[in-house]
């Protein structure tokens, strides 16, 4: 038996915990838009998101690869502190790492390869101090990676297995998956898979989880039992059995709904 709305069938996903009334997510696709500084099309994002209650934020830096993380850490405040925002890295803080998290005010994770993060997490124990914060009403905000931490795996990323975690499986914040950067682009003479006939393969084996195409420039906010869709673009969604479709409405709720 399977849920409809907007026009979207869901399947059931009965096995799931309901959303925690205050759970509250900002999820972005990426952190940087062409033509424009490092999280510059997120400023207002993240000003209405974070409130004026928030004035330390705990950044994760641990899907940064190429980047070290007091590197990664440093370009994050450079951006935030102006904005009246205090950053300190989960990688520098002396205390218990799980102990760092429950006393936060709110988690930023950076975006970079998710299976360098998750495995970060699983190593760290973060997963349950993460979502026990979260589900008290911690803000989240994740970009890219940190967006794919909150799915309930991380197999629709787009990122290359250069390590291997324990499980791929992930926070489990939402109970669909998101597939930040998503773009449909097919490169004259190039015979691989398009990332939709990607996504498709993955609701086709895995008929419980829908999965939610956020091109760059897009994010969710979730607050409670609502979802918002920020950006000027529409979010592409896949079901099993479904053709995929295009959705420009702000009001994408439904997708919390089983």
């Amino acid at each position: 038996m399977r849920h409809r709305a907007n026009g979207f069938r869901l399947p059931l996903l009965s096995s799931r915990p309901p959303t925690p009334f205050r759970m509250r997510l900002l999820l972005l696709s990426n952190s940087t838009n062409p033509g424009q500084a490092y999280l510059d099309h997120a400023v207002d994002w993240l000003r209405h998101f974070l409130g004026e209650g928030v004035r330390r934020v705990l950044f994760v830096p641990f899907a940064g690869v190429t980047i070290s993380f007091d590197d990664y850490a440093g370009r994050v405040r450079e951006r935030l502190e102006p904005l009246g925002y205090a950053v300190e890295s989960l990688h520098a803080v002396t205390c218990d790492l799980g102990e760092a998290v429950t006393k936060a005010e709110a988690v930023l994770v950076g975006g970079g390869n998710s299976f360098h993060l998750l495995d970060f997490v699983y190593r760290h124990h973060l997963l349950d101090p993460l979502r026990a914060r979260v589900a008290d009403g911690m803000p989240y905000v994740g970009w890219s990676a940190g967006s794919n931490l909150a799915c309930p795996t991380i197999r629709t990323t787009n990122d290359m297995p250069i390590v291997e975690p324990p499980t791929l499986d992930a926070l489990g914040l939402i109970p669909f998956q998101i597939n930040p950067h998503y773009t449909d682009a097919h490169p004259p003479g190039h015979q691989g898979e398009t990332r939709a006939q990607r996504l498709l393969e993955f609701v086709a084996v895995n008929p419980t989880l829908p999965v939610a195409g956020l091109p760059e420039g897009t994010a969710l906010r979730v607050e409670g039992a609502r979802i918002e869709k920020l950006g000027p673009h529409p979010v592409r969604l896949f079901a099993h059995g479904e053709e995929p479709r295009e959705v420009a409405e702000r009001d994408l709720s439904f997708l919390l709904s089983a």
